[in-house]
């Protein structure tokens, strides 16, 4: 079984789900509707009282996950999290509560998520379809073919529009005008409408709605006869003509909806009614699924040895002409390198080997500097199923991988991460002497200073490496790490 744990702007959620003939069963499910963007003050610091409220969250979560038995949990936090500028400091007082690593994921990767969510629930129907999805900080709009893996998305966008600045920007207190709602949807209409081509030349046959918003609007709109009863433009207009009206939230008591979410159901609107406009949706469908059935899949998809991250190092390798068989002997290197050195942390091997694989991209860019241009790549790149933390742990491990090591002095402290940064920089060196049978014959430590042990001659046969080995030397001897090499 695999857990799914989404910290959204709106509300915390959890999934437990377990692979059953083709599908996903979910066994658990849990909600709180924290309302974490509300926490953000003018400066984008997440408040005391809301950080409290999502670690009393957090930790009841972590009490479900520790009552089942799972093979893998994902906890991924969108876009209050992406914006929050104290959310690195948070982050391990979070991590702590629930007791598992959490990803603050790209509003790119977000989208790519619910799209796997999305055709997974759909199944393998044909056709093109657009997913939209309004959350409560951000907007995430993807075209799609049939697949139930997402490696079919054409186009995935996220925009920093959503329900919460949403509602509090036009609808203050509560109260709702027919002028208001026009200049809602209209600032809606001016986030999407740079973009709005490019979805319309891709065309699609059906469009779907995944969030919890989307759904809540076509509940009110069937249980209440409102339009032609469907999630159609004409219908959404009529909901706002009642919700204008009324005049105030507070008004509303129709059945479908909870009274604390008509605000947010309102700010959703108006954002929807300007997508379809944008667009030119005509009508579309909701779908109770999206961001954690897809993180379920995903993990799925780990577990069976078809991980995204791969394919995503692979388009990035032809995005930027790197010469694959270069790369991948690079880091059959480092692998066999890292072993002898073995690191205490699995996941740095894998942070490792799929450094090696990039390090050249910053050729592309130019050979002067290649490795600073190539960090700079990996950091930032949109990298499917790669989170901004492992983005960063393989760029500093790329951009450690020659030169002087000042640059990556701090990362150095950690152990395993240094073992990772001495593997990259040897399987270069041993890549461009083209030595790679000869790795085996070596004897390699790291323990506070470097100790390499070659066969007699070996070097002796070998110039250019020892020409190498003295650089390293010198280089790991400014920061303090001895860089010994002996025969056997």
């Amino acid at each position: 079984m695999y857990a799914a744990v989404d910290l959204g702007s709106n509300s915390f959620r959890l999934h437990i789900g377990e692979p059953l003939a083709g599908q996903i069963h979910i066994v658990r499910t849990a909600r709180d509707p924290i309302r974490l963007a509300a926490g953000l003050g003018p400066d984008n610091m997440l408040g005391e009282q809301a950080v409290e409220t999502a670690l009393r969250c957090l930790r009841e979560f972590a009490a479900i996950l520790r009552q089942q038995r799972l093979d893998a949990v994902r906890v991924v936090a969108t876009n209050t999290m992406r914006v929050a500028r104290n959310a690195e400091q948070l982050l391990p007082r979070f991590e702590q509560a629930i007791g598992y690593p959490i990803e603050v994921i790209s509003g790119e990767e977000e989208g790519r998520l619910i799209y796997m969510g999305v055709a997974r629930a759909l199944g393998r129907t044909q056709g093109r379809r657009l997913v939209i999805d309004i959350g409560g900080g951000s907007t995430e709009l993807i075209v799609g073919d049939a697949s139930t893996e997402g490696d079919a998305i054409r186009l995935v966008e996220s925009f920093s529009i959503g329900t919460h600045p949403q509602s509090a920007a036009y609808f203050q207190g509560g109260h709702i005008s027919a002028d208001a709602f026009e200049t809602a949807v209209n600032a809606a209409r001016a986030r999407f409408e740079d973009m709005a081509d490019r979805y319309r030349a891709l065309g699609w046959d059906a469009a779907f709605g995944s969030s919890g918003t989307i759904r809540a609007i076509s509940e009110v709109i069937a249980r209440n006869g409102i339009g032609d009863g469907t999630m159609s433009y004409a219908s959404l207009l009529a909901l706002r003509d009642r919700l204008v009206r009324l005049g105030h939230v507070d008004a509303f008591d129709l059945p479908g909806v909870k009274r604390e979410r008509v605000i947010v159901m309102t700010g959703g609107l108006s954002i929807l009614i300007g997508v379809m406009q944008e667009l030119g949706v005509k009508s579309m469908t909701a779908i109770n699924a999206g961001l954690r059935l897809g993180v379920l899949s995903d993990l799925e998809l780990r577990a069976n040895r078809r991980d995204r991250r791969d394919g995503a190092i692979e388009d990035c390798l032809r995005r930027f002409g790197v010469d694959a068989q270069r790369a991948a002997r690079t880091a059959s290197i480092a692998r066999r390198l890292i072993d002898k050195l073995a690191p205490q942390d699995e996941a740095v091997k894998h942070h490792l080997l799929r450094a090696c694989l990039l390090h050249e991209v910053g050729q592309a860019i130019s050979h002067t500097g290649a490795h600073k241009h190539a960090a700079y790549i990996v950091e930032h790149a949109d990298l499917p199923g790669f989170t901004a933390r492992e983005q960063r742990l393989m760029s500093t491990i790329v951009l450690g991988q020659k030169g002087n090591l000042r640059k990556v002095r701090e990362a150095l402290g950690a152990p395993d991460l240094a073992k990772a940064v001495l593997a990259m920089r040897l399987a270069a060196v041993f890549m461009h002497a083209r030595v790679d049978a000869d790795v085996e014959a070596l004897k390699l430590r790291m323990k506070g200073r470097i100790e390499i042990e070659t066969p007699r001659a070996w070097l002796d046969q070998r110039p250019t490496v020892a020409a190498w080995f003295e650089k390293e030397a010198a280089a790991w001897s400014e920061v303090g790490v001895a860089f010994q090499v002996g025969q056997a």
